[in-house]
């Protein structure tokens, strides 16, 4: 088989490729695709293990020789990386790079995903974290640093850590340390991805780089800034690609359908995709009627059971369909805004779904569909605590105060308003609060407005309680006033 087989984002597996020496290579699995441009692949080749990058279409060349110059940059500066085992250039339109393949090792973002769920920041957190910025700041001791940086690309076995992604490594006076500004601005694109919950750690974070590298002195505020300023271009770029096929998402938009999903989800949705109403009337409804249909549904995928959250917003009448059709719908609005809170480090159920049906682009009934929230609300699990037990004040536990501290702390931070903040809406999961119902949801650019938003959120969750009881006064002393918030916030 030849390079030809080379299309699409799932090229057919095993494939075999005859390589310019004519021995063969066996892709065993894809790694990363992004079509007509790059395949990553898990490969077998002379008996070994190997990770082979191939490099397609017109900037086939510019994207292999950056990855080229990478490796070789790292190899002279003794950075780890894999060993390059062969690169070649077949034409204008045609190269690759085969690597050696480190076996028993994970990436620090699969390190992370096992800690970032506890408090932050924990040892086993500052340990992962700690140990990507020493090797950021011997790479740029050493006059190099990584464009496109993220946790992803340093992998480790536990004792020895690598570099991976030779593609993006940029380089400016080897051997001698980069400057100020470049070590800002990168150092902000790898802050800029991790949580928000980090934010007041940075400090702390920044002395495993700093013990290795005390070039130049590092302004915080320079940092904070910058950090910011990233933070708004990625969130910005990411609810762009939940608009757009690729290899996040997938999206597919006529004249009489809109349809975006999770692109990981996509093969074991298709029969949710297909007939949600089906699902609907088969599953356990929470709410029928009116403005929007909400039901819990199960189904079978992969030889196990799934439940959903499928939410329809119906079409009650013609007027209603004449205040609707010409802009967003609701479904849309929640689809951006549960991916909006997931980038942002919310926590909300994942977004899996959003079908729009449409007649000739006017839409009409639409549906998002979300992984189940399988935890009590909040109404639920302070019922216990409203009134005092046995002459004693009983109150919820700490873990949960702080986490509920935690969430409207990540919602000031990032100036998010709910909209219905009842208790309803609000399930513990996984030790955390998890937000529901987002159709009302906003991210407001001014201080004053969101001021405004945030005391109605804030009165609306207090109502949730008797405002005499010892709950609603201990969570009214716990929770910000509106007037205290500052633009620092």
């Amino acid at each position: 088989m030849s390079f030809a087989l080379l299309k699409g984002r799932t090229p057919q597996l095993p494939l075999v490729l005859t390589l310019a020496d004519q021995s063969q290579l066996s892709i065993q699995r894809w790694l990363r695709v992004l079509p007509n441009r790059r395949y990553v692949g898990l490969a077998k080749w002379q008996g070994q293990a190997v990770v082979i990058k191939i490099f397609t279409g017109r900037k086939a060349m510019a994207a292999y020789q950056a990855e080229v110059a990478g490796f070789s940059a790292l190899q002279a500066q003794a950075i780890n990386c894999p060993e390059v085992l062969q690169q070649h250039q077949a034409g204008p339109e045609l190269a690759w790079v085969i690597s050696a393949y480190l076996d028993q090792t994970q990436s620090l973002a699969e390190a992370w995903q096992q800690v970032g769920s506890q408090p932050y920041l924990t040892e086993a957190q500052e340990c992962v974290l700690g140990r990507a910025l020493v090797t950021i700041a011997e790479m740029h001791l050493k006059g190099l640093w990584q464009a496109d940086l993220h946790l992803d690309n340093f992998l480790t076995n536990g004792r020895q850590l690598w570099v991976v992604d030779a593609g993006s490594i940029q380089q400016q006076d080897l051997g001698e340390p980069i400057s100020r500004e470049a070590a800002l601005a990168n150092l902000a694109v790898f802050f800029a991805q991790l949580p928000n919950g980090l934010a007041p750690y940075l400090e702390q974070l920044l002395v495993h780089y700093i013990l290795v590298n005390s070039s130049h002195a590092l302004p915080i505020e320079r940092l904070e800034a910058e950090i910011a300023k990233i933070k708004r271009w990625r969130l910005k770029d990411y609810l762009h690609k939940t608009a757009r096929d690729c290899s996040l998402f997938s999206v597919q938009r006529s004249l009489f359908k809109l349809q975006a999903v999770w692109r990981q989800a996509l093969p074991e949705l298709q029969p949710v995709l297909a007939n949600p109403d089906q699902l609907i009337a088969q599953g356990h409804l929470y709410k029928t009627g009116g403005a929007a249909t909400v039901a819990k549904v199960e189904y079978s995928a992969g030889g196990r059971v799934t439940p959903l959250v499928i939410k329809r917003y119906n079409i009650k009448h013609l007027a209603h369909w004449l205040k609707r059709f010409w802009r967003p719908s609701r479904a849309w609005h929640s689809w951006q805004a549960a991916n909006r809170l997931e980038f942002l480090g919310i926590p909300t159920p994942k977004a899996l779904a959003v079908i729009e049906q449409r007649w000739l682009g006017l839409r009409g009934p639409a549906w998002f569909i979300t992984e189940y929230c399988a935890g009590q609300d909040i109404i639920a699990h302070f019922a216990p605590y409203v009134q005092p037990v046995a002459g004693a004040e009983k109150t919820p536990p700490e873990a949960m105060l702080q986490a509920l501290d935690q969430l409207f702390a990540l919602l000031i931070r990032e100036r998010i308003s709910h909209g219905d903040l009842k208790g309803h809406n609000i399930f513990w999961q996984h030790n955390q609060w998890c937000l529901i119902d987002l159709d009302a949801m906003q991210q407001h650019q001014r201080l004053a407005s969101f001021q405004r938003a945030y005391a109605k959120d804030r009165a609306r969750f207090l109502r949730n309680w008797p405002a005499e009881s010892t709950l609603y006064q201990l969570l009214d002393q716990r929770l910000p006033q509106a007037e205290t918030l500052s633009e620092e916030h």
